[in-house]
């Protein structure tokens, strides 16, 4: 069977993923609907967090002729919401409820301890008796499957089987992403990798992360680049696939260099009527 979560289908054929954020907001949504982008991230961290709007973002995302002709049940592109709540808050609640109204993925940010990033993989995960192979970290998340299910396409008894975590679960369909955005995170990379199965991707918070380091936003002053390189570093010896939050024209071939796997690229609108009617007109 195809897979549901593009993201995931692209990793995990060794290919390159590419994303966007978006506001949770159904114009928006309808602007990606018809993107070639794997997935779409609906930012609820510097957003307002409203269930309702995020709900009816979801439903414009999907093309129902797009779905058609690709002759699966997979959105396109594929939603992943990046809840409010830092690590240190221990939140499950966000990401319950977006799961519940069909995510496949969880964006945590500000990910710094090995307890925090469990805390994420768990909250994304049913409870399973203890033992069961693959169920560490145990699940947390409620159980109210309806909406996912019926925004997925699936029975309940068929979401059951997909909503789990990959790749812990190799069939599940849920990306759980969590962003290292200060130098505590880096130091306790590591540890978080080596001890917390389920994490399927490492974005780097870049903009958190320069402030820290009392560069706000200078991406390419020396000390972000010697901090990015080493979250890079680490995830390629741990075998996860990392991210890349601000990917443009002039940097990209740079960051699939660097070894980024998991792209994120933000549209740029244009107005090329408007441009060439303003200079023929002497209003350029």
């Amino acid at each position: 069977m195809a897979r549901l979560n593009s993201v995931i289908g692209a990793l995990e054929s060794g290919q390159h993923a590419f994303a966007a954020f978006a506001a949770p907001e159904p114009a928006a949504a309808l602007d990606f609907a018809t993107s070639d982008y794997d997935g779409l991230v609906f930012e609820a961290e510097h957003k307002p967090w409203d269930a309702t709007t995020l709900r009816d973002s979801l439903q414009y995302l999907l093309n129902r002729r797009r779905i058609f002709e690709s002759g699966t049940l997979a959105p396109s592109p594929t939603p992943l919401i990046r809840v409010p709540v830092n690590g240190a808050e221990q939140g499950q609640w966000h990401a319950k409820q977006a799961l519940d109204l069909g995510a496949y993925g969880i964006v945590w940010p500000h990910i710094s301890r090995v307890e925090e990033a469990r805390n994420a993989v768990a909250a994304c995960r049913y409870p399973r008796l203890p033992g069961e192979d693959r169920y560490d970290p145990p699940g947390l998340r409620g159980d109210a499957p309806a909406a996912a299910a019926r925004y997925w396409g699936l029975s309940n008894d068929e979401y059951y089987a997909k909503a789990d975590v990959w790749p812990l679960a190799p069939d599940g369909e849920i990306l759980v992403v969590i962003q290292i955005e200060d130098q505590l995170g880096i130091e306790n990379l590591p540890a978080i990798l080596e001890q917390v199965p389920g994490i399927g991707l490492i974005l780097i918070g870049e903009g958190d992360l320069s402030q820290e380091l009392g560069v706000p936003r200078q991406l390419d002053h020396p000390l972000m680049v010697e901090a990015r390189s080493r979250i890079v570093k680490i995830c390629h010896e741990h075998e996860v696939v990392v991210g890349h939050p601000h990917v443009t024209t002039s940097n990209v071939e740079r960051v699939l260099d660097e070894g980024y796997r998991f792209l994120m690229s933000a549209p740029v609108r244009s107005y090329p009527g408007l441009e060439l009617g303003r200079k023929l007109t002497g209003r350029s």
